[in-house]
């Protein structure tokens, strides 16, 4: 994604229940993304989201978008590109420990299950 990229963002509004959250991304080219919401978490003192894109080139190739996330004083969402490299590598990192650390626990998941 550039640097200089805008977007929208709409959190399953208007879409059936299900237990995947999502966000539609609007871009600059006014072209719109549907994305999987992965996880919010915390990396330093803020707090991130993770989208894995549903169609098309990225979603192929397993590309996963990090944005910083907040949320305004009536709980709307707010995403904001990382343009720092420190804070991205901080982020990428905490993103992966967090992947290492759910599939660490469903490997012990699966083993308690096999006793």
């Amino acid at each position: 994604m550039k640097d200089d990229e805008r977007f929208n963002v709409n959190l399953g509004e208007g879409k059936e229940e299900t237990d995947e959250m999502t966000v539609t991304l609007t871009l600059d080219d006014d072209t719109t993304l549907e994305c999987v919401v992965i996880n919010i978490f915390k990396a330093g003192d803020r707090e991130y989201i993770a989208l894995l894109p549903m169609e098309g080139p990225a979603a192929e190739e397993g590309e996963v978008y990090l944005y910083r996330y907040s949320e305004d004083e009536n709980g709307e969402p707010d995403l904001e590109n990382i343009e720092d490299d420190d804070e991205f590598d901080l982020v990428s990192d905490a993103f992966d420990e967090m992947l290492d650390s759910a599939e660490f626990d469903e490997l012990i998941g699966e083993d308690e299950l096999d006793d």
